[in-house]
Formats: structure tokens, sequence, C-alpha cells
């Protein structure tokens, strides 16, 4: 049965409103902005259509409610990654694959941030989750780094909001773009195994990028 606009009261508004985000979030990423329909969201969600737009204005302010919900947990998980009292090497690649796994284990992650990144070249970006969270990712990086640095083990000076943009590419790129992927490192994107040796080579890849050892190496050629 259809869920009418203010029944339940604000628990049952927060009840409805999580189950229309959950049903978005899966025809969003399987058929796109423009292939998803509402009245199958609706459907899925037992509301009627027009509760869809009572809520959310349209299809696209559905849509950007579903990526401000994914990022704020994306990067809510990551910024409370407990990794303070880990060694900085260890540190950083906790936070690498957690990076990984985040997508690893959402079949759905992927597609929508791959919707989302077309969306977002597209139209104007509004204030979100992802953009006012940055800045504790960003610092937690930088905290691992000093460490990295006062140990021994990292070079100093390394840019925290440079190594979070390249390395959020190196990670998810596994997933947001499988075909390159795929024909250059030869590796099935859909396995176990492709999925186990990228985590781990990403993760290499970073961490030897800031790497005392990397100075040393550059300083000799």
């Amino acid at each position: 049965m259809a869920v009418k606009a203010g029944e339940g009261g604000e628990q049952g508004k927060r009840n409805t409103m999580n189950r229309l985000l959950a049903a978005a979030r899966v025809e969003f990423a399987k058929k796109g902005l423009a292939g998803a329909r509402v009245e199958e969201i609706a459907r899925e969600a037992g509301v009627t259509k027009q509760l869809v737009y009572h809520y959310y204005g349209s299809k696209e302010g559905l849509f950007v409610a579903v990526l401000d919900e994914s990022s704020s947990n994306i990067m809510s998980e990551l910024v409370n990654l407990k990794v303070e009292e880990l060694a900085p090497p260890l540190a950083m690649r906790t936070v690498l694959n957690h990076f990984f796994d985040q997508y690893r284990f959402d079949p759905f992650l992927g597609s929508l941030a791959l919707e989302g990144i077309r969306y977002h070249d597209a139209h104007q970006t509004p204030r979100n989750h992802f953009l006012e969270m940055a800045p504790a990712l960003i610092n937690k990086l930088d905290a691992i780094l000093l460490r990295g640095a006062a140990s021994g083990d990292f070079r100093a000076g390394i840019n925290p909001r440079l190594l979070l943009a390249s390395a959020s590419l190196v990670t998810t790129g596994w997933f947001t773009n499988r075909y390159s992927m795929s024909a250059l490192a030869g590796l099935d994107t859909d396995s176990a195994e492709g999925m186990a040796t990228w985590r781990q080579y990403s993760a290499d890849f970073v961490l030897a990028s800031i790497s005392l050892g990397a100075e040393k190496n550059a300083d000799s050629l």
C-alpha cells in the first residue's frame, strides 16, 4: 500500500525518506539519471510518485540527495577510521585499503560514483557533505604524513590535499574506469584475484610515492 504524505509523524517521514533513498540509489546506479524512472523508485519504496516530488522536488533533486547521502557515508567512515595508534605506513595503508573496500563491497557505488561525476561535470555543484567533510579527511592524512616524516618513513612537505586526490583516483579508478583498467592492467575487474591484486598494488604505489626512499632515489638520478 502506498504511503501518504505526513503518515506516521516525523519518524514515519524519516523512514519513508530512507526507503526512497535506498530505492533511488539502486535505480540510479543501474540506469543512470536519464534512464531512472520515478515511478519505479516510488513503487519499490512503497510510496506514491507524488510523495517523491513532495520531498525532493524533482528526479534530479532526488539524485542529488542520493549522491549526498553516499558521500556522507563514505567520508564519515574514512574520517572515523582508528589509525592514530598505528605506525604511519600501516595507518596510511589502512586508509588506502578502506578507500578500495568501500567500492569493493558495495555493488552500486562504482556506477553511482561514475554517474555522479558526469552530473557534477555538467552542473554547478551545490554545497554538500563531501565538500564539508573533505577538510577533516585532509587533516587526517596530514597527521599521518607528519608522523611519518618524524619517524623517517615519509618525505617531509607532502601536500595532503594532492595526496588525497591522487590516492582516490588510483584506488577507486578500478571501479569507475573498468574498461581502461582491465585493458591496461590485464586484469579482470570483476574477479576476486583482480581486485586483490589492484588493492595491493594501488596501496603499494601510493606508499612508494611518499616514502623517504622515493626522495633518496630521485636525488640519485
